[in-house]
């Protein structure tokens, strides 16, 4: 896994522990050429809910622009949707290629 950590970045492999503190700037992606899976621990319980959302809305690259800051605001959140294409640059990354063994996310 790879992430930005306000302006550090970290990559990270099995068994290691990332720690993104609350209200500093971030974002992870997939580093490598295989499946990337995290556990994502969130304290408190509650904001899990905001990945739901914007599941459902197809994600930050397909949601509706109003539709994404309402979620953001309802939230408390900051994203900086215009910032992908220089990360996508930036790391070498590509978006939008479903990888197998992919995890969806239970019906609750």
């Amino acid at each position: 896994m790879g992430a930005l950590l306000g302006d550090d970045v970290v990559e990270a492999g099995p068994g290691d522990l990332v720690f993104k503190p609350r209200n500093q700037w971030h974002t992870f992606w997939n580093a490598g050429d295989e499946p990337c899976r995290i556990l994502e621990i969130i304290s408190p319980a509650g904001f899990e809910r905001f990945f739901r959302e914007l599941s459902d809305m197809g994600g930050a690259a397909q949601a509706d622009e109003e539709a994404l800051a309402q979620l953001s605001d309802r939230y408390g959140l900051m994203m900086r949707p215009e910032t992908v294409p220089e990360l996508l640059e930036r790391f070498g990354l590509r978006m939008g290629e479903p990888l197998s063994g992919g995890w969806t996310p239970p019906a609750l």
